[in-house]
């Protein structure tokens, strides 16, 4: 561990410090824009042009939250108004491949892609990932600090797989692939914590690249990538979760620019 840096990883205001105290502070690109669109995640990554994106961070539906509910063991997709389960929509196993090969091809050469999921999506995403010809270098352990629901064992964790396409150096080879931040209360379905999502960023793009959701949800990616100078590109099927998200990306300082997709369109 770098002398000076924090035991957790966390400041004092619960963010991420992956530089020492008084080290000189990472440059921003303070003209962070951004664009959401109401598409089909992988009908989306299909506009996009090959080798026009830095970076991917993403959250599908996938199929076993299906078993989960079916047993009781989840309420990410309960139905109750209180729930917003009409803004999930089950990405199936079956379009994983389309999805995976979607998004190798818009990669830039040397980049990464990160993508949420639980361990039974673990087994159907690493083999599909890896034939559509990224490298699978592990699964990083998201430690929501609170126990969840579950049986056997119950559930305090969720994974995030990590692939690499081409050869590219994390910013800060002293952080652990145990990632501990509390999940959110209260939010939008599922919805994943800025915090943890800037830590994939900070690690594996530059101010100014380009980083894409095609499952953008709440927009938490797009805050992060917003945060730390990135431009950013969503989707989502839900209309609901766009006009969410883009509200969020602007309280957030992001300006709505429809340039860098223009850019990147095929």
């Amino acid at each position: 561990m770098t002398k000076g840096m924090t035991d957790g990883g966390f400041d004092d205001h619960g963010r991420f410090r992956l530089v020492a105290p008084g080290a000189a502070p990472e440059p921003r690109c303070d003209a962070a824009s951004f664009r959401i669109d109401p598409a089909d995640a992988v009908d989306w990554l299909g506009t996009l042009a090959d080798s026009s994106v830095g970076l991917a961070v993403t959250d599908p539906a996938y199929e076993s939250l299906e078993k989960h509910r079916a047993v009781g063991t989840t309420t990410r997709l309960k139905h109750s108004r209180a729930s917003h389960n009409d803004w999930f929509r089950i990405f199936p196993n079956a379009r994983f491949p389309a999805l995976l090969a979607e998004l190798y091809r818009v990669l830039e050469r040397n980049s990464h892609l990160y993508l949420f999921c639980d361990q039974e999506t673990l087994f159907v995403v690493k083999p599909l990932a890896e034939a559509a010809g990224f490298k699978f270098w592990k699964a990083l352990i998201w430690d929501k600090e609170q126990i969840g629901m579950g049986y056997h064992y119950r559930s305090r964790h969720e994974l995030i797989l990590f692939f690499e396409k081409g050869k590219r150096k994390l910013a800060d080879l002293s952080v652990a692939d145990v990632i501990r931040h509390p999940r959110v209360r209260g939010g939008y379905p599922a919805e994943k914590p800025v915090a943890v999502s800037e830590l994939l960023v900070r690690q594996s793009s530059s101010p100014g690249d380009l980083v894409i959701d095609p499952f953008a949800g709440s927009g938490s990616v797009g805050v992060a990538a917003t945060r730390l100078g990135r431009h950013f590109l969503g989707a989502d099927i839900f209309d609901q979760a766009v006009t969410a998200a883009r509200q969020r990306l602007l309280e957030a300082g992001a300006r709505s620019d429809d340039s860098r997709y223009d850019a990147a369109r095929r």
